[in-house]
């Protein structure tokens, strides 16, 4: 996994914890976090399909 993928991920866990945790407590914050944490997933998936379309064409 590239390394900025695997941040991102993190980023995307963390994102949806901070999320869950705000709308339990009665926060609308929560909606920062759900919007950073589809932002943060899609540039998982990003840098997952690069790299492999990287590797693909090296062989």
């Amino acid at each position: 996994m590239p390394r900025l993928g695997l941040y991102a991920l993190i980023v995307f866990l963390l994102a949806v914890a901070a999320a869950v945790v705000s709308f339990a407590q009665g926060s609308w914050l929560g909606i920062v976090w759900v919007l950073l944490a589809g932002l943060s997933s899609n540039m998982c998936w990003y840098y997952l399909r690069r790299d492999k379309a990287q590797k693909s064409v090296t062989r």
